[in-house]
């Protein structure tokens, strides 16, 4: 398993605190924190990532995905 900087778990911990705000702005969509901001968002994890990769040429990115918590599951 790759060691994550301090930098990647700081932006991650931001985004759990700000989870609130981060689901009304960005309901259901992945978010790419880079400097405890949102730098790229939408549905897809793969461009999500992508996009902040290519922006800041970083290979760690904090994603977070902004569960606005309203899902319905399935009952199997």
């Amino acid at each position: 398993m790759r060691h994550m900087s301090e930098e990647f778990w700081e932006n991650l911990e931001w985004a759990r605190n700000n989870h609130t705000q981060l689901a009304n702005q960005y309901p259901d969509e992945w978010v790419a924190i880079i400097n405890k901001k949102v730098v790229a968002f939408g549905k897809s994890l793969k461009k999500v990532k992508e996009s902040a990769i290519k922006k800041f040429n970083k290979k760690e990115i904090a994603v977070f995905f902004a569960d606005c918590g309203e899902h319905i599951y399935g009952q199997d």
